[in-house]
């Protein structure tokens, strides 16, 4: 193997450890937020106010935007 090889090897290697690290990272958020929606993100079904909701609309935006991306729809799309 030569010297560049090894290189671009080792560059692959590490690539792939920091990609893996981070998508550990990515599934333990998203098990946060599904224990967290199970619970209705804390708010009492009984008594849910416009604060709530408007924080649910914030943050279905944010992950809609990080699907699109991913899917390339909306704005995203080729």
């Amino acid at each position: 193997m030569t010297d560049r090889a090894a290189r671009a090897a080792r560059n692959q290697e590490r690539s792939l450890a920091a990609f893996l690290a981070k998508k550990a990272e990515f599934d333990a958020l998203l098990a946060e937020l599904q224990q967290a929606s199970a619970d209705h993100f804390g708010a009492d079904p009984e008594a849910v106010l416009w604060g709530e909701t408007a924080w649910l609309t914030d943050a279905t935006a944010k992950l809609k935007e990080i699907a699109d991306q991913h899917f390339r729809r909306g704005e995203y799309a080729p």
